[in-house]
């Protein structure tokens, strides 16, 4: 009997300190850094940082391979390199760093609530983007999410009107001083036109984009916006989010796209989108 009494004790000081409070913290402690880092590698998965971080790792296991191998120059350049290596990576991934920020901020945890209602409007700019095309007029339209874009607003043309089609077809014909900046559309106003948006420098970009391409790529970089890219040369659509670029879309398949990202409601069936 003591025999058993004695097994017990043992599993019970057993149970109690796998339940412990340390023993809980320390899951928590892991669980919290694995998601970060799982976090860090999707935002730069298939971007430029992704070869940057490779030639970090190969840098960090030379260094700790250095001193057993008797290579003492070489320790001491990459220990010196190593002891900034928060600077480093400040520098090197700073536009990542930046955007990882401006996700977690948008978190559902952390919205600020009253998101933009886009279901009327993006059926109105579909229509003016299918006419554009087949008219070849170029064009930047930007849909604000979450993050403000008001520090571009205010270098615009402020306008903040209410989306009306032949207002935004008028703003991007060639005679117009306005059509080679951007517009920038919250919920149902126009808030400006002739934006000028930062371009992208990401030397991974297809040479052949141009200038409206690269602007719109720029801003999806510092925000979570939603652009649309008309090209005057090919009178081509595409759609712009998250440093992501998707070409030669149609009137149908940009209402699609708009209405999965932006939608406030179910997915609409069918419906024209020719001009």
């Amino acid at each position: 009997m003591s025999e058993y009494l004695g097994f017990l004790w043992d599993n019970l000081a057993i149970t109690e300190s796998l339940f412990s409070w340390d023993t809980l913290r320390l899951i928590i402690d892991i669980t919290i850094v694995s998601y970060l880092i799982y976090r860090g590698l999707l935002i730069i998965k298939g971007t430029r940082a992704a070869p940057m971080l490779s030639g970090l790792t190969i840098i960090v296991v030379l260094y700790f391979l250095a001193r057993p191998l008797g290579l003492i120059t070489l320790g001491w350049i990459l220990g010196h390199f190593l002891s900034s290596i928060i600077l480093v990576v400040v520098i090197v991934f700073q536009d990542e760093i930046r955007r990882g920020l401006t996700k977690f901020g948008i978190q559902p945890w952390f919205s600020r609530g009253g998101k933009p209602v886009y279901d009327k409007a993006i059926d109105d700019v579909t229509l003016v983007c299918s006419r554009m095309a087949e008219e070849k007029l170029g064009g930047l339209i930007v849909f604000q999410r979450e993050v403000g874009l008001d520090d571009f607003i205010e270098e615009a043309v402020v306008l903040d009107a209410h989306l009306n089609r032949k207002l935004l077809y008028s703003i991007f014909v060639k005679e117009s001083p306005l059509h080679d900046g951007a517009v920038i559309i919250e919920g149902q106003r126009l808030r400006a036109a002739g934006a000028v948006l930062p371009l992208s420098f990401n030397p991974d970009l297809d040479p052949n984009l141009g200038t409206r391409h690269r602007a719109a790529l720029g801003i999806s970089e510092v925000s979570d916006s939603i652009t649309i890219v008309l090209s005057e040369e090919t009178g081509s659509i595409s759609l712009v989010r998250d440093g992501r670029i998707t070409r030669n879309l149609d009137g149908a398949m940009l209402r699609d796209a708009l209405h999965r990202l932006l939608s406030t409601k179910s997915k609409p069936s069918g419906g024209d989108t020719s001009s």
